[in-house]
Parts: C-alpha cells; sequence; structure tokens
C-alpha cells in the first residue's frame, strides 16, 4: 500500500485542518479523540500551539498540510482566504477531497467548487450549525452540498463532527442553509436584546428579563407547529388562512412596540423594519389573510 492510499482508509486515515479559530481547534480535537492522524496550519501559527500540543502535526506551509490529507477541511473567515491560501497549493489538490466550512455567499461557494473542479479536487460546501464547544456533542450537525464522488472514509470522519445533512448537488444549498439558519438565529439574538433594553427601562436586570424571554423563545417553535401540523405546507400551496392571527393583529402589535420603543429612546432599525413587513402587507389589500403573507413583501418584485 502505497503512502497516498494510506491517507484514505479506514480510522488512521490522516485530515487536514486549515484555519484554528475556535472551530478549527475543536474540529481538530475531535478528529485527534478519534483516532485520526491530523494535520495543521494556520496564518498565526502560534494558534496550532494547543492542538500540536494534543498531537496534531503542523505544516510548515498550506502546500504542506494540503499533500498531508486526501480530506482537506477548511474554517476560514470566508471564501477568499481559501484563495489567498490555496493558491500556491492549488497543484496538490487533484483527487482529494476540500470541505470549505467558511461562511460566505451561495454563489461564492458555486465559484468555489467550479474552481476547485478546475484542480481536479472534489468540493464540498459545508455548513456547521453549532457553536466550537459543541463540536463532536450529539446535538452537533453540518449541512453539506456539492457535486462530485465523496469517499465513504471521508464522510465517516465529516461525520464525527457532527450529524451531516446532505441537501444534494448544488454547492450554494448548504450555505443558502446556513445563511437562512442564522437569518433567523441573529434576528432572534437582536430581538432579544431590544426586549432586554426594553425591560431594562423598567428597572429590570438583565438576569432577570433574560430567562422568561429566553422561556419565550423555546415556545415558539410549538406555537407555530400548533397552527399547522406540518409548518411551510399553507406557504407552498399560497395560502394565507387569517382564521388565527392576521395581518391586521399582527401590525398593530408591531406599531405598539414601535411606540413603546420611540418612548424609551430605544434604538427604532429593528422594529420598523418589522412593521414595514406588516404595513406593506395591508397596503396591498392582505390586512385580514394570517401574518405569513409578509413574506411577499421580504420575497420582493417576482
Amino acid at each position: 500500500m502505497n503512502e497516498r492510499q494510506n491517507h484514505t482508509t479506514g480510522q488512521d486515515m490522516s485530515v487536514t485542518v486549515i484555519g484554528l479559530g475556535p472551530m478549527g481547534q475543536a474540529m481538530a480535537r475531535t478528529l485527534l479523540t478519534a483516532g485520526h492522524p491530523v494535520t495543521v496550519w494556520n496564518r498565526t501559527a502560534a494558534r496550532a500551539d494547543g492542538v500540536v500540543a494534543d498531537g496534531a502535526t503542523l505544516a510548515a506551509t498550506p502546500g504542506e498540510a494540503v499533500e498531508a490529507s486526501d480530506l482537506v477541511i477548511l474554517n476560514l473567515t470566508d471564501y477568499q482566504a481559501m484563495y489567498d491560501i490555496l493558491g500556491s497549493a492549488a497543484a496538490s489538490l487533484a483527487g482529494r477531497t476540500l470541505v470549505n466550512l467558511s461562511s460566505d455567499t451561495p454563489d461564492r461557494s458555486r465559484e468555489a467548487a467550479t474552481w476547485a473542479a478546475g484542480h481536479d479536487a472534489t468540493f464540498l460546501t459545508g455548513g456547521v450549525m453549532v457553536p466550537a464547544p459543541m463540536v463532536g456533542t450529539e446535538a452537533a450537525y453540518v449541512y453539506y452540498s456539492g457535486r462530485g464522488h465523496v469517499p465513504e472514509s471521508h464522510l465517516a470522519a465529516l461525520a464525527l463532527l457532527g450529524t451531516p445533512k446532505h441537501l444534494g448537488e448544488d454547492p450554494g444549498l448548504a450555505q443558502m442553509m446556513y445563511q437562512a439558519q442564522l437569518a433567523v438565529f441573529l434576528t432572534t439574538l437582536s430581538g432579544l436584546m431590544h426586549a432586554t433594553a426594553m425591560l431594562g427601562t423598567a428597572g429590570m436586570k438583565a438576569e432577570e428579563a433574560l430567562p422568561e424571554l429566553l422561556s419565550f423563545t423555546d415556545s415558539i417553535g410549538d406555537i407555530l407547529r400548533a397552527g399547522e401540523e406540518n409548518p411551510g405546507t399553507a406557504l407552498d400551496a399560497g395560502d394565507h388562512p387569517g382564521d388565527l392571527s392576521t395581518v391586521t393583529m399582527m401590525g398593530a402589535t408591531s406599531d405598539h412596540i414601535v411606540e413603546t420603543s420611540t418612548s424609551l429612546g430605544l434604538d427604532l432599525a429593528l422594529p420598523l423594519a418589522v412593521q414595514a413587513h406588516y404595513r406593506h402587507a395591508i397596503e396591498n389589500g392582505h390586512g385580514s389573510d394570517n401574518w405569513t403573507r409578509i413574506i411577499d413583501t421580504i420575497r420582493g418584485p417576482r
């Protein structure tokens, strides 16, 4: 068995991790714990000290890192960083599986897949949906998409990081799902901070407010499921039955939030954005429809 084959067989298969922020470090340690030899590289070499102490091998150059393994995992700031780092190592990509777990746009993910294919590499886009401390736990899951055959040994190694959820061959789809999930996450975080600020003006400390607010956010999924057995079915059919909560009712609530926030001197960016969705739906004659009708405005002209 030659050296290249040894990289791609069994639990001892070597894996390269490029980019050693908290996420990259967590992945390297998870793979090491599972028995995989791990080679790492990072632009700031000192960030590798911890995982090297745990058993990883530090490559001197990106090219050396790529050549050490047939499975190369990237955890970088964006996709441009991939080109900056791997540009000098492009000749070594042929035959390898390149898994980019960096955040960027779906279009840039598709462009990257084309670039990798041009160097005879298999490319997977990935979106990790948990923070670094949860990598490798039962709660971790990762969305993937991309064309080309990925060896079973590579898929087994990736499954160690989190339950893989394959979305299809479109290299941009996993990135789209990642961005969609974070759209929910980030707006929820902003909503939580806005609500905490509101309650703070009445003298309630965050340690009192947040437990109540978080309890409510935990229940939102159940609230939505109570209104529809299979959430999204009515949306797909273009139905917006207003028998439970109408655009007008929810819009009035958004008006009250804007008025309260104004009187408290809070930033209005978030409540005004929400209010605009309902006002547009009402202006378009959909006040009696379900609140889901606001998706028309969000989708934009079609």
